[in-house]
């Protein structure tokens, strides 16, 4: 039984971070941010909670080319996203400028897109980031 308390405690705690981050996040973020609100979660934790969140479609995942998965929350109006060069954090942004369909060769059909913006953050640009 105390097992199940725990297990319960751990998936809120994961949960709630994704929730707080407002970001997609890699699991070793997860597995950090969730440490200060669980004393002792593991990595293995992390990984089986955010697949069961994949399974129940509360978590999205987040490709980025040549990168390990990244997650966030389901259920978002379409959005892209911003990767740091530098931290290696990826930020949510919304909006679009659409108009990519004439961009498509003649006779295919678009279904949809991903556009990744690439750059340094606001944390890092500034004086006193890394």
């Amino acid at each position: 039984m105390s097992a199940a308390v725990r297990n319960t405690k751990q998936r809120r705690a994961i949960r709630d971070v994704f929730l707080e981050a407002k970001r997609p996040l890699s699991p070793e973020e997860v597995c950090t941010m969730a440490q200060t609100k669980v004393e002792g979660l593991g990595i293995a934790t992390v990984y089986r909670t955010i697949r069961t969140l994949l399974e129940e479609a509360w978590l999205a995942p987040v490709e980025l080319p040549g990168e390990a998965s990244r997650y966030e929350v389901s259920g978002k109006e379409h959005h892209h996203h911003f990767h740091c060069r530098s931290c290696g954090k990826v930020f949510e942004v919304f909006g679009c400028l659409g108009g990519y369909t004439n961009l498509v060769p003649a006779g295919f059909q678009l279904d949809s897109h991903e556009v990744i913006l690439y750059g340094i953050c606001r944390d890092c640009a500034s004086p006193s980031g890394n």
